[in-house]
């Protein structure tokens, strides 16, 4: 056994050919294409961090959830939001949470972890284009649009 080590495997498996990506060009596209694939019965209960991963184009390679948490809150461990992003060769990320209040406005704390993000994605050359807050309505607040990115 002292010679022996596990075996670490990274996969990212396209099942949907790139010429049917959906192309976001605003904010307003990706709210519409994350409100249609958000589950319609959690988004006014339960707080829950996910993110757009993108191709050089801006076509979506993806939607991942990074967490899911309580009424109020959800926690966003960075290494896997990382491991996520650099596993599926990703250039470019919507960073999205949802509100289940209904309230438009980014409190402190979701800056702050946008802000974190924001200088963590410089280093691996990974553009953040926008933090979408979702509320149960459909209605969005748009970090890119308020100019806080």
């Amino acid at each position: 056994m002292k010679n022996k080590v596990n075996e670490i495997q990274v996969r990212y498996k396209e099942q949907i050919p790139a010429c049917f990506w959906e192309q976001i060009s605003s904010s307003k596209d990706a709210a519409e294409l994350l409100f249609k694939t958000w589950d319609k019965g959690t988004i006014g209960f339960q707080e829950s961090f996910k993110i757009l991963l993108l191709n050089n184009s801006n076509k979506v390679k993806g939607i991942y959830q990074i967490s899911q948490g309580g009424i109020t809150g959800t926690l966003v461990d960075i290494r896997i939001l990382f491991a996520v992003i650099l596993k599926s060769l990703t250039v470019g990320i919507i960073l999205t949470h949802n509100h289940p209040s209904g309230k438009l406005q980014a409190s402190q704390c979701d800056k702050q972890i946008t802000d974190k993000i924001k200088e963590a994605a410089k280093v691996f050359d990974v553009k953040l284009l926008d933090h979408i807050i979702m509320t149960p309505n459909g209605k969005y607040y748009s970090f890119a649009d308020e100019g806080l990115l």
